[in-house]
Formats: C-alpha cells, sequence, structure tokens
C-alpha cells in the first residue's frame, strides 16, 4: 500500500530534522512527504529543503498565513495547502507534525493493520513524552483515539468524512465520524512515538475558549460536555480549564456557531459517547 504524508511546520527548526530522519529511516518508506512550511521566521524551510534535495520524495511548499496558533484551523490549512499538491495514487494519507520521532516500523506496522481488515478506517500509535529522562505515555485522551499529532487514514475514509476539518476538534470529528460511517479505528500500544514539543505548548491564551466551543461544534450538548471538560482539564492537572470549556461552550452556543457535523451526526455522536460513558462506568 502506497502511503504519503503531509506535515504542516511553523518554526520547527529544532524538532523537523529529527521528524524527517525518522521517515527516511523507515523500514517501508513513504511514496510522498509533503513539509508545508506556514510562514516560519527561522530555518524551518532550510533544512527541509536540504532533504529535498537528498531524497526526491520530500518536497517543500511555502504557505504565508497569520502567525497566531490557535489550535485546528492554521494547522488543518496548511495541511489542506500540502494535499492540494499530491495526486490521489495512494492508499493511505497521513497527517503528521513536525516535532515527531517516529520508531523505524512506525508505518510497516500501520500498514500492516489496514491490510489485516478493509474496514480498518484509521490507525495510530500512542505519544510519549520526555519527563525527568525517560520516555512516558503522554495520557491527554483514551487509549482507543489517535492523536492528531499521528493520524493515518484509509483513502476510501478520508474522503468519505469530507477530509479534515480547519477547526479544532478536527481530531475527535474524524473518527466520530469513522465510527458514523462504520470503520473501525485501530491503536496500536506497541507503536511509541517519541513527542518532542508538549501538546497545546505554542497556543496563547485566547485558545483556552476554543476546547469549549469544539465540544458544542461536536454536537456533544451542555452534560456531554461538562463531563468531557472536567476528565481533560483534570488529566492536564489544570482544574480551572473546566470553567474555561464550559466558557467556551457557552460563548459558541450564544451566537449558534456552526456545527461540524450534520443534525443526524450530532445525534449519533452524542449516543456513541454516552454508550462509551456506560461501558466506564458498569
Amino acid at each position: 500500500m502506497n502511503y504519503y504524508i503531509v506535515i504542516p511546520s511553523h518554526n520547527e527548526e529544532k524538532f523537523i530534522r529529527l521528524t524527517l530522519q525518522s521517515i527516511v529511516e523507515q523500514t517501508v518508506l513513504p511514496k510522498k512527504v509533503v513539509v508545508v512550511n506556514d510562514h516560519s521566521t527561522d530555518d524551518t524551510a532550510a533544512i527541509v529543503a536540504s532533504f529535498a534535495t537528498a531524497y526526491p520524495f520530500i518536497s517543500l511548499v511555502n504557505k504565508i498565513s497569520d502567525a497566531i496558533h490557535l489550535p485546528g484551523s492554521k494547522v488543518i490549512q496548511a495541511f489542506q495547502k500540502g494535499l492540494e499538491t499530491l495526486d490521489e495514487e495512494y492508499d493511505i494519507i497521513v497527517k503528521a507534525d513536525a516535532d515527531l520521532i517516529f520508531p523505524p516500523d512506525y508505518f510497516e506496522t500501520i500498514i500492516t493493520h489496514f491490510q489485516s481488515d478493509d474496514r480498518i478506517g484509521m490507525a495510530g500509535g500512542f505519544a510519549y513524552i520526555e519527563k525527568n529522562g525517560e520516555w512516558i505515555l503522554e495520557n491527554l485522551t483514551d487509549k482507543d483515539h489517535i492523536r492528531g499529532a499521528f493520524k493515518a487514514y484509509r483513502k476510501e475514509t478520508f474522503q468519505q468524512i469530507g477530509g479534515l476539518k480547519p477547526a479544532m476538534g478536527w481530531d475527535t470529528v474524524d473518527e466520530l465520524l469513522c465510527k458514523f460511517y462504520n470503520w473501525k479505528v485501530v491503536t496500536d500500544q506497541r507503536l511509541q512515538v517519541k513527542h518532542l514539543k508538549p501538546t497545546g505548548a505554542s497556543y496563547n491564551k485566547a485558545s483556552r475558549y476554543k476546547q469549549g466551543e469544539a465540544f458544542y461544534c461536536l454536537g456533544y450538548g451542555f452534560i456531554i460536555t461538562a463531563i468531557a471538560s472536567l476528565k481533560l482539564a483534570m488529566r492536564k492537572g489544570k482544574p480551572l480549564l473546566f470553567i474555561d470549556y464550559l466558557s467556551g461552550f457557552w460563548k459558541a452556543k450564544a451566537v449558534k456557531k456552526t456545527l461540524l457535523v450534520t443534525t443526524a451526526q450530532a445525534r449519533f455522536i452524542r449516543k456513541y459517547r454516552w454508550k462509551k460513558m456506560r461501558e466506564k462506568l458498569f
């Protein structure tokens, strides 16, 4: 199976070399890698260009955008820019961050999963961060969720869910829509990806309300939003974020923010979320 990788990047000179090096050392190489240099002011573009010279399957695309790093919209707009440069001769499309180190057999294993079952629509490993000299699980989500830092989609699945949404919540709605269309989502605990920069490290303060807005746009409703907000705030070790998340939800509801899903999909998502919560409780 052929796989393409699109890597949005903004001022990643510290990490991008390590990410690309881990990709060119894969046991099964990608057919194409596009790195989107999104308005970087450091040496990101030069580093990518040096890899593109050495490896013909790597290319650099430059994009000019707002320097403010809000979660969701900026990174997916950059992803879309890279996607537009690619043909459709792929079986798997991968969105990857520019601050990762993949184990050498990462994509070989991902391909094996897709080949094992034609109803698997998404597959991925787990993110690990360095703490006190050790690499530990970046435990921000449930273990059946693929982190936004490394998403691999079967082409048919990617097309059916409508690609990636340029808004916070894109890396949750994709999996929920997979479930809606009866695709399977697979996570492999053996695949440990080193995440070199903590999640959200470059977000500004205004973005803290975006999570609550995302919950609204996913069609969660208030009760599910409250439960999800409390869970996420506690996992991040910042209980007061719970208030910010709820504020974001109510602000989005007040202006009737456009949902990321249809009415039928929102109804399915609420039913699915309640089902998952009951399973954990009982």
